[in-house]
């Protein structure tokens, strides 16, 4: 099992905008030292709790300032952008890494950001924009012009040179294209199913480990339409961690500081809005009053000792069947650094190679 890091990124409403920026430079930094093997950053344009409108700014940056980890938007809103252009930016981007982007892309989930951009999520507009936009970037970057392509949301040409030299020529580093990511969150995730179909590399938000494990039937739904053979291993699950030296003092720093702050004031609150608390409950009779920050941590955290944290991840591996990475949910510890980063090198250094054995099956089946 590889570590990763996903964060959307969070930051209190009161951070300024660039101060949470430099926070998240100074988490992939660490990230990097300590051999994380990726990070993934979100993109959001209403939420003053995810406020970072272009994850490729801060993508492009923590480049320059680290030296393995693969890093990339964690995703790009595809209704948002015009094809043409974030094929030829992610291009760009992939270049400047030198092949260590991640491309992961999203429908977008928040009726806010919906409004602001004219697009009917609740009748899933957004969904068939992101599936019809990844189209167009995918034969961007794979089918010589001329060729134009007329959807339902965008017509975009790939033109035939034109005035003897100007044309077309923008591709990425990696061939075919970097890898790419999707998240899913509902039960039966049609995002996911597109993994499976495709090929891409499927991600799991941090809800109840039960309600997960039903992810990677999408995942596998979808990989027999086109008759693939989806690997757990490629499987990412997001989850809250928080290692300490001991179960206490993990509890002070999670529950009772920014990880409890943000539940409670933001996170918690949204998904009670949209009706989703039921994706955090162990079990469908429990009344959404009993979800509070201190249930979501005794039930869906990772929080504790290392021995404590090594035996909640051994369990959530076996409960979901197994997976390939797991990406720690970021937060903003800008106040208390030491911790965030004592409790990223606790988890890399004394709880991973506890659990070493785990992923021994897909080697066994490669």
């Amino acid at each position: 099992m590889e570590l990763g890091y996903f964060t959307m990124p969070s930051h209190p409403p009161e951070c300024g905008l660039k101060e949470g920026h430099d926070w998240d430079l100074q988490t992939l930094r660490w990230l990097d030292e300590l051999g994380y093997q990726e990070a993934w950053i979100g993109e959001h344009h209403t939420a003053p709790w995810e406020p970072h409108p272009s994850p490729d700014l801060l993508v492009a940056q923590a480049l320059l300032q680290t030296k393995n980890i693969r890093i990339g938007p964690g995703g790009f809103l595809l209704p948002y952008h015009h094809p043409a252009e974030l094929a030829n930016r992610v291009a760009m981007l992939d270049h400047l890494s030198n092949g260590r982007l991640n491309f992961g892309v999203a429908a977008s989930g928040l009726p806010s950001d919906w409004a602001m951009f004219n697009v009917d999520g609740m009748s899933g507009q957004n969904r068939d924009m992101t599936r019809e936009a990844l189209e167009i970037i995918l034969k961007m970057w794979s089918e010589p012009g001329p060729w134009t392509h007329k959807g339902k949301y965008w017509t975009v040409s790939k033109p035939d040179t034109m005035f003897d030299f100007l044309k077309p020529h923008i591709k990425p580093q990696q061939a075919p294209h970097p890898p790419i990511g999707v998240a899913g969150l509902s039960k039966n995730s049609d995002t996911l199913k597109l993994a499976g179909e495709r090929g891409f590399i499927p991600m799991s938000l941090n809800l109840n480990p039960a309600y997960v494990g039903s992810h990677w039937d999408s995942v596998e739904a979808g990989a027999a339409k086109t008759g693939r053979k989806p690997s757990r291993r490629d499987w990412r699950l997001v989850r809250e961690v928080f290692v300490a030296d001991t179960d206490e003092e993990a509890w002070r720093l999670s529950t009772g500081d920014m990880m409890g702050r943000m539940m409670g004031e933001y996170f918690l609150p949204l998904l009670g809005h949209f009706g989703f608390k039921d994706y955090l409950k162990h079990a469908p009779d429990v009344p959404d009053s009993d979800v509070t920050v201190e249930y979501c941590a005794r039930r869906n955290w990772i929080v504790g000792s290392p021995a404590t944290v090594t035996e909640k991840i051994e369990k959530i591996y076996q409960e979901v069947g197994g997976f390939g990475v797991l990406c720690v949910f970021g937060f903003d510890y800008k106040h208390k650094p030491e911790a965030w980063r004592h409790s990223l090198d606790l988890l890399k250094n004394e709880v991973m190679p506890r659990l070493k054995h785990l992923g021994a099956e897909f080697e066994k089946a490669a």
